[in-house]
């Protein structure tokens, strides 16, 4: 029986919640991940959605970078077509040239060229990723993101994917907090805060030791320590010391429409120099395991993070949420990622009239026998809602189909 190619097989998979729900979060302030710096050569032209629009991303031959708005000021062509020739960016339409500068200097005709000129972005590239700032006001950026410790040592090529799904920045932030499901979701057999978790400014810092199974090795102690920056970036250090393993990764969300979010991950794996040998031989064995195992150690990086994928995809941005002890400060997280949102959109957040961490006195910083903070917002301030709210002194607590494709 011939059936037609318009039609297809009856789903019982949950429906991608971009089409299932509204949006339920406005895009978010600050920087976003656009591309990893070996996507972009000398001379390549790129286009890469931020909040509902294109920016386009080009590297000139000297190695400049530049991020632009999309549309030519002559006549609007896109230049997500245009191309690099020396140093000037040539729109394909008419073959108007801007120079570094983004200055229009040369007509494709031999004209006199018109004072026009590109309309530049904020770009930064650090880790070797490439970050875009966007503000709702438009102010220039507040805020930088740091070099991570290993992911730019240069010791063994970056390893880096990237994916396109249904679902939120924030949620991908607020995964760190969630204690919970590192049990339920991703099978720790143990896991605990180290230590309080600390909020400051922009950035937050999350300790914790895990109990975690290796094949043939058994249960092993790990402990992985958090750098949150923004609803951007999550640096995850995992060490474990009984191995001589550490595996630094580096997760950005990107917001490209309502609801729609692209990630981007990227790490390298390193084994320490094993004791008791000659410096030389235990720095070609450490070389040597490192080259063996980052192929594998990124593979189960990847693995990992994409356990949630499902989760983020078809998800509802709940709130408020039922809370129950061992669920971890996700009521601080939200409190604290409210500052990256339009203030004239923070009363349209979903958000209760008390949202509290059910883990018991303290888990927000507070004293308060229900973790409450007393209404109070991540720099002091009052909030409308009275959300439990993160303080600059540590918070204590215990503990679909995506797209994509990776360079390992």
């Amino acid at each position: 029986m011939r059936v037609s190619k318009h039609v297809h097989p009856v789903s019982s998979r949950p429906t991608a919640a971009d089409v299932a729900l509204p949006p339920a979060l406005p895009y978010p302030d600050g920087w976003s991940a656009l591309a990893f710096s070996a996507e972009l050569r000398p001379g390549t032209v790129l286009t890469r959605q931020l909040a509902g629009e294109d920016v386009v991303l080009y590297r000139l031959r000297n190695g400049r970078l530049r991020a632009i708005r999309p549309y030519c000021p002559h006549l609007g062509a896109h230049l997500g077509l245009a191309a690099v020739e020396g140093d000037h960016l040539v729109c394909p339409f008419h073959r108007f040239a801007f120079d570094a500068e983004g200055r229009c200097v040369r007509t494709g005709y031999g004209t006199q060229p018109p004072k026009a000129a590109l309309t530049p972005l904020p770009v930064r590239e650090v880790n070797e990723a490439v970050f875009v700032w966007r503000h709702h006001d438009g102010r220039e950026p507040d805020w930088e993101i740091p070099s991570w410790h290993r992911i730019d040592d240069g010791r063994q090529p970056l390893r880096y994917t990237s994916f396109e799904m249904p679902g939120y920045a924030q949620d991908v932030m607020e995964n760190s907090f969630d204690l919970g499901h590192f049990v339920t979701l991703h099978g720790w057999p143990q896991g605990e805060l180290a230590k309080p978790v600390e909020f400051d400014g922009t950035t937050f810092h999350i300790s914790m030791l895990v109990r975690e199974t290796f094949p043939l090795l058994g249960l092993r102690e790990v402990q992985v320590e958090v750098d949150g920056y923004g609803l951007t970036a999550l640096h995850t250090d995992v060490h474990t010391p009984s191995l001589g393993l550490e595996i630094c990764s580096l997760v950005m969300a990107t917001q490209v429409a309502p609801g729609r979010m692209q990630l981007r991950q990227a790490s390298r794996f390193v084994m320490s120099e094993p004791s008791g040998l000659p410096p030389v031989v235990a720095r070609t064995v450490s070389r040597a395991v490192t080259r063996l195992l980052a192929g594998p150690m990124f593979k189960r990086n990847l693995e990992f993070t994409a356990a949630d994928f499902p989760i983020w995809s078809t998800k509802r941005y709940m709130s408020p949420p039922k809370l129950a002890p061992g669920d971890g400060p996700i009521g601080a997280m939200r409190h604290w990622a409210r500052q990256f949102y339009p203030p004239d959109r923070q009363a349209h957040l979903p958000g209760p009239a008390a949202l509290t961490d059910r883990d018991g006195p303290g888990a927000n910083g507070s004293s308060t026998p229900d973790g409450a903070a007393n209404g109070h917002g991540p720099n002091g301030s009052s909030t409308p809602d009275g959300d439990a709210a993160p303080s600059r002194t540590p918070a204590e607590a215990p503990g679909t189909a995506p797209s994509g494709a990776a360079r390992s």
